[in-house]
């Protein structure tokens, strides 16, 4: 009779047919996902260098106000060029890491702008967490010593919360049901797009806490002195990225204001009503980057005083993120973990539906999917609500599979207390005749699904080759099989076959022999 033993060349081949399947599949990561990757990244990175410059006229306000009373503005001068030294430092080390995991995905013209392989699995985990390198443990550490420097200098309650949230370092909750690290949970089996967005993400997080702290500081100078010597117009964007069909919305101040009077304000050629106290807003309903250029006026001394105003906004397409964090499959009957975000947009204003069954939200951007019918396709659309409007973000379809069949498996404990399954060859007789039943399971890296053995039975062999089939007691061993596996001596064969088990969904399953050597 053939063996299906584990330890069976046949079984050997199959095994490593569905080991490269798998990274197949695990490699299999969306182009859409990857391209709002991009996206997402090159609109940080523009927000990380515009906040750079402005982080540096406002160090060069302090400089000054110092140059020209340094008794007076020497504390707060020192504190500016500390924060200016650790926010360019940790600014630096990230971009260096960057570029050192992209010539590791890329080679050694890699380019963070310019990604070739932005799917690589292997390069952030390589370069910031292999055995022996320390730059992922670095990187947390080094964004925990700042952010408690950082938030030591700022006084309003509710920017040194954004600035710890933005910058804190504890594992996300799924992180710690999966027992990740932080820096695990940013370059553990990320793809390379991902783990630089995130990196790019944090420098833009850096450049903001600096802004607050330097602005912070420099409202501990005389306001007064600020006000007759600088002056300038700034253009204060809720975000610069909004989804085709949201609002953009912005604030265009001058740095000092002046309570006594109105400034006018001219955007893009029209006044803005002064109503509005330097709201801009506008509809966007087409993708693309789209200027914000004008001037803020007001009377000085009788005489009008003008200072120019320039920035940009991106509207991009609706776009979310689905992903099964078992395969590119849905199983039927069977309870599929997934995970759905939409860039941009808080998991409580994110919605999602599915044909062919149904979803149940478990977490913030956690959902489990439970598809009803293996051979149809399951089609899960997710919506978010953006300013009061609810927008069709995606609409992706998955293929729907039964469960692949169990392993039948005797359940038992070694020498050293540790829990064993056997599924073939060899086996102490003790064990066989201490136990009670056999189980079924699906036990992989990827499934941990149990059966309900129904029926089985034992078949053995007598002196003159005659095969003895014996029935079990539904999933127990029979009081006949334990008489003849007692007979049995060392160095016999028997079989476990015609193994019958019941799957989650109700269907039922005939298994593989088992076959037992008595040890």
């Amino acid at each position: 009779m053939a063996s299906n033993s584990p330890n069976s060349p046949r079984q050997k081949m199959i095994n490593l047919m569905y080991l490269v399947f798998i990274a197949m599949l695990a490699l299999n990561v969306p182009a859409e996902v990857l391209d709002s990757f991009v996206l997402v990244g090159e609109s940080l990175g523009s927000s990380a260098t515009t906040s750079s410059s402005k982080n540096e006229h406002t160090f060069d306000n302090i400089k000054s106000l110092y140059q020209s009373n340094p008794e007076k503005t020497e504390k707060w001068y020192l504190l500016a060029q500390k924060v200016k030294e650790k926010s360019d430092s940790l600014y630096n080390f990230i971009a260096e890491k960057k570029i050192e995991i992209v010539k590791n995905a890329d080679g050694e013209k890699g380019n963070p702008d310019n990604l070739q392989h932005p799917d690589d699995l292997n390069a952030a985990f390589e370069v910031m967490m292999a055995p022996g390198k320390k730059g992922g443990e670095r990187l947390r550490e080094d964004v925990e010593s700042y952010r408690e420097f950082i938030t030591s200098l700022i006084l309003d309650t509710i920017q040194k919360q954004i600035i710890e949230t933005n910058l804190s370092t504890t594992p996300s909750e799924k992180a710690k049901k999966d027992k990740q690290s932080w820096e695990g949970s940013m370059f553990y089996q990320m793809p390379l797009v991902a783990s630089i967005t995130l990196m790019t993400k944090l420098q833009n997080d850096v450049r903001s806490a600096e802004s607050e702290a330097l602005n912070t500081l420099l409202k501990n100078i005389d306001v007064g002195d600020f006000r007759v010597n600088k002056i300038e117009a700034f253009v204060i964007p809720k975000s610069q990225t909004v989804v085709q069909g949201g609002t953009y919305s912005a604030n265009l101040v001058l740095a000092a204001v002046d309570s006594t009077q109105t400034p006018r304000i001219f955007v893009n050629g029209k006044e803005l009503p002064q109503k509005d106290n330097g709201l801009y807003q506008v509809g966007t309903s087409s993708t693309g980057s789209f200027p914000i250029k004008g001037y803020i006026e007001v009377t000085k001394d009788g005489l009008p005083f003008r200072r120019d105003f320039s920035s940009e906004y991106f509207v991009v397409e609706p776009s979310a993120t689905i992903f099964p964090t078992l395969m590119n499959v849905l199983y039927a009957n069977y309870e599929n973990p997934i995970e759905i975000a939409v860039p941009g947009v808080p998991g409580q204003s994110v919605s999602a539906t599915m044909s062919n069954g149904r979803l149940e939200r478990k977490g913030n951007n956690i959902w489990n999917a439970y598809p009803s019918k293996a051979g149809t396709d399951a089609v899960i659309t997710v919506t978010a609500n953006i300013g009061g409007k609810t927008q069709t973000m995606a609409n992706r379809s998955y293929r729907v599979r039964p469960l692949p069949d169990p392993m039948p498996f005797i359940e038992y404990t070694d020498e050293n207390g540790n829990p064993k399954k056997f599924r073939g060859g060899r086996l102490p007789k003790s064990i066989l005749l201490n136990t009670e039943d056999l189980k079924a399971a699906i036990d992989d890296d990827l499934l941990r699904v149990n059966f309900s053995v129904i029926r089985f039975e034992t078949m053995f062999f007598d002196a003159y080759g005659n095969a003895l089939p014996v029935p079990s007691d539904g999933s127990k061993f029979s009081s006949a099989q334990k008489d003849r596996l007692r007979s049995l001596s060392k160095g016999k064969t028997f079989y476990i076959r015609g193994v019958v088990a019941r799957g989650p969904g109700g269907d039922e399953r005939t298994l593989s022999p088992i076959e037992v050597t008595v040890n």
